[in-house]
């Protein structure tokens, strides 16, 4: 009875507890949700009934597609794009719109003038002064749609690609005067697509912050004009010594045709070629509707004249540089109108143009390479000559100080000098064999071992596995960095491993700076432009002796007089014997980087530090150049013209400065063998032959080794002759 009492009470107990309010809310919620997916279905139901009407169908479909994914694929490209340009937008930061104040004569290391930089915008006239016919030259020439299009012209630049397309030749750009103006303010001469991709974007920066009149003004005053000026106002000074308000129909015209080539158009230089050019310019004006024939006529009829100029080219790629460098130290000087007397010596920095531009006509179409910059530096660190590049006319981008290029072989000279300095010889010997460094198995050129060899052979011979066996074993990256940074090299040197073949990007000044520190024994800290900066009264503001910075060692003399041991056997035997001279000995080193993209030599006498480099501004490879052919007949060329009739220098730590016989008929006949007899030295010739020389250095040699004269016996005084 119990049991059957008690079960009832249990199950009451276990029904559950339910609330009204919760079963009403519940209620809700599933009639909301259904409510929801039902008003949901039926939008999807309308709006696919909607764009039923658009659909299509065979060939008509197959055209949607296409030009669905063609947009696709440009928003996608469009943002590939912006990336790319992105670094270029950090340019936009700076104060780009300000000029200039300082105004600096540059003087020779003798004294005679050589060019002007600084104030050459300052005294720009606005665009509504100008004449109404140098806006139109300008126009009609440059950019006709200017006042039309957004930065790019679309519609201009389909039609030169066409008309270049129908020539199969580049008869016609389409780049913008915006595109132009963003490419001097913001950017290099560089011709790659990357460069290009940021032209484009910053012509459009520009044409949103700026008016048209704004980006007009500043393509005049910024384009470079030939003659060392810069902007339309200062060409019009130098070329017709008039205000460019006063210039006729004829020489704004000629200074319309500036813009394209300016070493190339320049009046003072080639007068006939600059008439062409401006001809060319009123035609324009006529096809461009700006002008009629009528009233172009009486400019073609009478030309445009200049005003008598010297003919001797100023050095511009140096004057850009040397005005870089003026700064630093004029920036704290009370006066910022300057005179600075340079180390520049014009024959010199002559001797080196020409060399460059008679290997390259020679031979550059054989090698496949278009392009070449040298410095060249006494060994006090003088900078005697800097050539940036084959043509300033055609690209102001300064090759020499800018452009970082993998050093290539040239580069195993700083390795060996931190393994003497570490405490090995020359004749250290060490394994030329296979070698692994993690991932990396680095070999030779040749392709093949030479077994245990010297620390001199492996330099000479510039086999690859030695420098990295040192690096690996005995010195690890670190050390070399240092040195290299201590020489005074200021290209970013990587610590990579494989930085000691050379991958690291150098430029020209920087291969020069660090070889000068083995030419000057151990040396750094020497390099300079200049020796003083004066004021216009002849004060002396700064001097090179006085606030210059004092030299520091960096190589103790007995590693410098090493590696000099083992560098002036390179010409002689080794990789650069086109570099060897027949007056005094030659240290240096060649380099080659993959693909024979840069070739090098960078080399020294006890007199004069040099280095040469030969590539392409596309980083295009070359034909099979190696720094062994260019380079060295190029630095053998201008060197040999440096050294004419100056007291001979030995290299520290070799004691005879001058070359043994067999060593001179070795550089004859690796000079014979690079260049013709009959394509001798260009610039002034020898004054003494090689023989005359020869003699005149034995004789002087016996004068030295001959005991002094002694009075004869009686008499106390020698006669004038006998003294």
């Amino acid at each position: 009875m119990r049991n059957s009492r008690k079960k009832p009470q249990e199950s009451k107990r276990r029904e559950p507890f339910r609330s009204p309010r919760l079963i009403g809310l519940d209620a809700r919620l599933d009639s909301a949700l259904y409510n929801f997916r039902f008003a949901l279905g039926e939008f999807w139901e309308n709006t696919t009934i909607f764009f039923r009407r658009f659909r299509v169908r065979g060939v008509r479909r197959l055209l949607v597609e296409v030009l669905d994914e063609g947009f696709t694929f440009g928003v996608g490209g469009a943002v590939l794009l912006l990336a790319l340009a992105m670094p270029a937008f950090e340019e936009t930061k700076k104060d780009w719109r300000a000029q200039d104040d300082f105004a600096v004569t540059f003087l020779d290391r003798y004294g005679n003038e050589i060019g002007r930089r600084g104030i050459l915008h300052r005294d720009a006239v606005p665009i509504d002064e100008l004449p109404d016919h140098v806006i139109k030259a300008v126009l009609g020439t440059e950019d006709r749609r200017f006042f039309d299009h957004i930065g790019i012209d679309f519609l201009g630049l389909s039609r030169a690609m066409t008309e270049n397309m129908r020539a199969n030749n580049v008869v016609q750009g389409g780049s913008t005067i915006t595109q132009q103006l963003a490419k001097n303010l913001f950017l290099s001469n560089e011709r790659t697509i990357e460069r290009k991709i940021k032209e484009a974007f910053l012509a459009l920066w520009l044409e949103v912050n700026m008016s048209k009149k704004e980006i007009l003004r500043l393509y005049l005053d910024r384009a470079y004009m030939g003659g060392g000026t810069f902007g339309i106002a200062a060409a019009s000074e130098f070329y017709f010594g008039k205000n460019i308000k006063d210039v006729s129909l004829a020489e704004g015209a000629m200074l319309a045709g500036l813009f394209k080539a300016p070493a190339k158009y320049a009046p003072h230089v080639n007068l006939p070629a600059a008439r062409a050019r401006a001809n060319v310019v009123l035609t324009n004006m006529v096809q461009g509707g700006l002008m009629t024939e009528g009233q172009v006529v009486a400019a073609r009829r009478n030309p445009a004249g200049v005003v008598d100029r010297e003919e001797g080219e100023s050095p511009d790629y140096f004057l850009d540089w040397a005005f870089e460098e003026v700064k630093k130290v004029a920036a704290g000087l009370p006066q910022h109108s300057l005179i600075v007397r340079t180390t520049l010596d014009r024959n010199i920095q002559k001797a080196a143009e020409e060399a460059i531009e008679f290997h390259l006509r020679q031979y550059g179409k054989e090698y496949q390479v278009t392009q070449s910059a040298a410095v060249v530096l006494a060994n006090d660190g003088g900078v005697r000559a800097l050539v940036g590049g084959r043509d300033y006319g055609e690209s102001q981008f300064n090759r020499a100080t800018k452009a970082l290029r993998q050093a290539g072989s040239s580069f195993k000279p700083y390795v060996f000098a931190a393994a003497m300095e570490k405490g090995m010889t020359p004749r250290t010997v060490i394994s030329d064999g296979p070698i692994s460094w993690g991932n990396w198995s680095p070999r030779n050129y040749g392709r093949s071992f030479a077994g245990r060899v010297d620390l001199t052979t492996a330099l000479v011979k510039s086999l690859n596995t030695v420098p990295v066996r040192l690096a690996k074993d005995y010195l690890t990256t670190a050390p070399i960095v240092a040195l290299t940074k201590a020489m005074g090299i200021e290209s970013p040197i990587s610590s990579h491993k494989t930085m000691v073949l050379g991958t690291s990007g150098m430029t020209v000044m920087d291969q020069a700076t660090g070889y000068n520190v083995f030419a000057g024994g151990g040396l750094a800290g020497t390099r300079h432009a200049f020796t003083q900066v004066l004021n216009h009264r002849g004060d002396v503001l700064w001097s090179w002796e006085r606030d210059g910075p004092e030299p520091k060692r960096v190589l103790s003399e007995k590693a410098a007089s090493e590696m000099n041991s083992m560098l002036v056997q390179v010409p002689e035997w080794g990789t650069g014997r086109r570099a060897a001279l027949p007056m005094t000995r030659v240290a240096g080193k060649t380099g080659t980087t993959q693909s024979y993209r840069d070739a090098w030599f960078v080399g020294f006498t006890g007199n004069y530090t040099a280095a040469v480099w030969y590539g392409n501004d596309n980083f295009g490879p070359t034909r099979d150049m190696t720094g062994g052919i260019l380079p060295a007949m190029t630095w053998q060329r201008m060197m040999n013209y440096a050294h004419q009739n100056i007291d001979l220098k030995p290299i520290p730590g070799i004691k005879d400065p001058f070359p043994a016989p067999a060593q001179i008929a070795k550089a004859k006949d690796a000079k014979d063998e690079a260049v013709p007899e009959s394509q001798s030295l260009i610039g002034p010739p020898r004054i003494l032959s090689s023989a005359t020389t020869k003699a005149l250095q034995e004789l002087n040699q016996r004068f030295r080794s001959a005991p002094l004269l002694t009075a004869p016996a009686g008499r106390t005084r020698l006669s004038a002759l006998e003294r």
